[in-house]
C-alpha cells in the first residue's frame, strides 16, 4: 500500500537528482548548504509526491527556489555580510586562476539579492526560459528580464574587479 504511494519516486530521484542537486548548491552558495537545501526540498516533495499533478521537477525547482530564499532573508536579517576575497596570485591562464574564478563567481553569486541570485540560477544554470522561470518564481516576466539584467552587471562587476587585480598583479610582477 506505502509502495504505490510513492510509485516512480526512486527512479525520479535516480534519473534528476544529480542535476537537481547542483541547481541546490547553486543556489545556497555551497555544497554542504546546497545538500541540506536539497533535502529538505525532496522531504516536502516526498510528503506530497501522491498530490503533485504532472512535473515533479516543478513542484522541487519553486520548493528549493522558496526555501533558497527563505534563507538569504533570514540571513540578510542577520546582518552577515558575504566578503569576495579576489585572488592575488594567479594568472588569467592557469587552473589555479580558473578554480580561483569559480570561487569568485560562486560568492558574487551568494551577494546578489534572493530573486535576482534565483533568476540568474533558474535561467543561466538551469536554462529556463524567461516564462518557465517566471513560473517557477511566480513573478512576471518582466520582473524575470529586470533581475537578471541586474544580477549579470553586478557579476559582470565582479569579475572585471577580479581581472583587475590578476592584471595588475601580473604586471607588477613582469616589471620587478
Amino acid at each position: 500500500m506505502a509502495g504505490e504511494r510513492y510509485e516512480g519516486l526512486d527512479e525520479w530521484v535516480a534519473a534528476r537528482g544529480t542535476s537537481l542537486l547542483r541547481t541546490a548548491v547553486l543556489l545556497a552558495g555551497s555544497r554542504e548548504a546546497g545538500e541540506d537545501l536539497f533535502q529538505q526540498s525532496l522531504e516536502r516533495l516526498v510528503r506530497h509526491w501522491s498530490q503533485i499533478e504532472g512535473d515533479p521537477e516543478g513542484y522541487l525547482r519553486r520548493t528549493m527556489s522558496r526555501l533558497a530564499i527563505d534563507r538569504w532573508r533570514w540571513r540578510s536579517r542577520r546582518r552577515e555580510m558575504l566578503g569576495l576575497d579576489l585572488a592575488e596570485r594567479a594568472g588569467p591562464d592557469d587552473a589555479v586562476a580558473t578554480l580561483d574564478l569559480r570561487d569568485v563567481l560562486m560568492r558574487a553569486l551568494a551577494t546578489l539579492p534572493p530573486r535576482q541570485r534565483a533568476v540568474v540560477v533558474l535561467r543561466h544554470w538551469e536554462q529556463l526560459s524567461e516564462v518557465d522561470t517566471a513560473d517557477v518564481l511566480g513573478c512576471s516576466v518582466g520582473t524575470v528580464k529586470s533581475a537578471t539584467s541586474r544580477g549579470l552587471a553586478a557579476l559582470r562587476e565582479v569579475v572585471d574587479a577580479r581581472q583587475a587585480v590578476v592584471t595588475g598583479i601580473g604586471q607588477e610582477e613582469r616589471s620587478s
